[in-house]
């Protein structure tokens, strides 16, 4: 009965996710591409990942103040440390270089995180991400930001999902009226051998709770991305990402590589 149910939402996920791509704001950031699980990093363990998205195909000239996104590579060094079964704190540094504008800081940002223990044996998996942070004017027009992330997700077999119904605020710069605005991410993932995980990946973002913005200025974006699953001490993610409205930089690769140290 549990397994049905589970099919179910499974579907009911992949249906969600199949009526908010026709709908096409704030320019994505970019710098941290990745739908997130509900598990944490044991307790007494850190996790170090790289961050690096290229974007092939992007805005080419100067708006409202912010540098071009074509051609950008975006490096982010993420460190995330365990405290407890149910606590991780993760702190990012983002940077870009292209050329002609050099490497350049782009600003920080910080996130503990809670989960519902295992030990609890809930049917999905369920965490909590809170984010805040700086980024400067040339890169971002909300110079400090907060996020809500809500983290759902199972694994079924060989199948896997995840929804990230996220919640986002400017708290200083040019969004800072608009209040809360959904910005949803969710993948589909199947295990391919015990080594090889391919996935779907869609990130939203679509205005405002209070009235989502018009369908041409939303943005979404759908990567197909690969999971190599080599050692249990690394985790290697590769995608190739389209943004479906013309608020969106249009062709983008990534890859994660993360590495868990032994404290």
């Amino acid at each position: 009965m549990l397994q049905i149910r589970m099919r179910s939402v499974l579907l009911s996920c992949a249906t969600l996710v199949a009526a908010l791509l026709p709908a096409i704001g704030r320019a994505q950031d970019n710098y941290e591409i990745q739908v997130y699980g509900s598990s944490l990093v044991p307790p007494g363990r850190t996790m170090v990942e790289l961050h690096s998205n290229f974007t092939a195909d992007g805005r080419a000239a100067v708006v409202d103040g912010l540098l071009p996104t074509e051609h950008a590579f975006h490096e982010t060094l993420e460190v995330t440390h365990g405290f407890a079964p149910w606590l991780e704190v993760g702190f990012y540094v983002f940077t870009s270089v292209r050329n002609g504008q050099g490497w350049n800081w782009v600003g920080d940002h910080i996130r503990p995180r809670l989960a519902i223990p295992e030990s609890w044996h809930w049917p999905v998996g369920v965490s909590l991400s809170t984010e805040f942070g700086y980024q400067r004017r040339p890169f971002s027009t909300d110079t400090w930001t907060w996020e809500i992330r809500p983290i759902v997700d199972k694994q079924i077999g060989r199948w896997y999902w995840a929804l990230n119904p996220a919640l986002e605020r400017s708290v200083s710069g040019a969004n800072a009226g608009r209040g809360w605005e959904f910005s949803p991410n969710a993948t589909v993932s199947y295990d391919l051998s015990s080594r090889v995980t391919a996935a779907l990946e869609y990130y939203g973002a679509l205005g405002p709770v209070s009235g989502f913005d018009p369908a041409p200025l939303q943005q979404h974006q759908l990567f197909g991305a690969v999971d190599l699953n080599l050692s249990p001490k690394w985790e290697i993610n590769l995608g190739v990402g389209r943004g479906l409205t013309s608020s969106t930089d249009r062709l983008l690769v990534k890859t994660i590589l993360g590495y868990r140290l032994p404290f």
